[in-house]
């Protein structure tokens, strides 16, 4: 019993130094001071921020940059894509520091080598961009409470479709989060040939159905490899509980035939939209 109280501390005491560790607080639109300039960010998981700067003119949004907050594994990255700038490829800032202050860094870049977001209170951070020594400038952003009224020329997109986008559940840029799914040779080395075809059908029968009941959006098998990866899914859930319990009805999987892995995928919100096209294009149903 002391074993597993002390395993449910550590596991707490790792979760809240991790959330402690990411700049959550970075989430709503903020504004500079004395500016029309802002930023806005949107949390898209526990390891995601993203973001993009923009002006207002005229009454207009003009976006300047992309802005991306990333945590992969123990390593955090600051992106920042500055439109019309570096061939459209983000800069990437190692995060070096942290506490309330969160400290960006890239040695290499020609200026900012160092971008810093110090959290003031709930509604004001400081931010300074630096050559890592004097040079520089910075600025302080305050939250905005109310959505500020402009046209939205993002016109990055004339053609943005704002019903289509809220009806597929897109953000900001045309995304949503999905689960993707690597499926792998299972453990069952079984050469019951019933048992396999059985399975099988049974796989591609949960395929279909998983389709109709549109939490399926791509499946497909892989060529030939060495690392015994069978195919893919991308399932339209955001949870590995709701993946799991799809998959646990895959009669392959459930057999052994198949085993699988788990990762958040990030990709279009339109992409379901391909299925009604999909279904006009097979002459022969596998």
């Amino acid at each position: 019993m002391k074993f597993i109280l002390a395993t449910l501390i550590l596991l707490i005491a790792e979760l809240t130094f991790a959330q402690s560790n990411f700049p959550d607080f970075l989430q709503g639109t903020w504004k500079m001071e004395n500016k029309e300039i802002y930023e806005h960010w949107d949390k898209l998981n526990d390891y995601t921020l993203k973001g993009f700067s923009y002006k207002l003119k005229e009454g207009q949004m003009v976006i300047s940059e992309y802005l991306d907050i990333s945590r992969v594994n123990k390593e955090i990255t600051y992106t920042a894509t500055v439109l019309n700038q570096n061939q459209g490829k983000g800069i990437n800032f190692k995060l070096i520091k942290t506490d309330s202050t969160f400290v960006f860094e890239n040695s290499n870049h020609d200026f900012p080598k160092k971008i810093v977001y110090q959290k003031l209170n709930d509604t004001e951070f400081f931010v300074q961009l630096s050559n890592g020594s004097q040079k520089g400038f910075a600025y302080k952003m305050q939250k905005q409470f109310q959505r500020t009224s402009f046209k939205d020329t993002t016109i990055a997109n004339p053609n943005y479709d704002s019903v289509l986008a809220e009806k597929l559940g897109g953000d900001d840029y045309g995304m949503k989060r999905y689960v993707l799914v690597l499926l792998k040779t299972g453990p069952n080395q079984t050469t019951d040939k019933t048992l396999i075809n059985d399975s099988f059908r049974g796989h591609l029968e949960n395929i279909n159905r998983l389709v109709k009941e549109e939490k399926m959006i791509v499946a497909g098998p892989l060529g030939k490899n060495d690392k015994t990866y069978r195919g893919i899914f991308i399932l339209n859930v955001t949870t590995f509980d709701e993946a799991e319990k799809l998959l646990q009805k895959d009669s392959a999987i459930k057999e052994g035939l198949l085993n699988f892995d788990l990762y958040n995928w990030y990709g279009s919100a339109a992409l379901p939209e391909y299925l009604d096209f999909s279904d006009k294009i097979w002459k022969v149903n596998p």
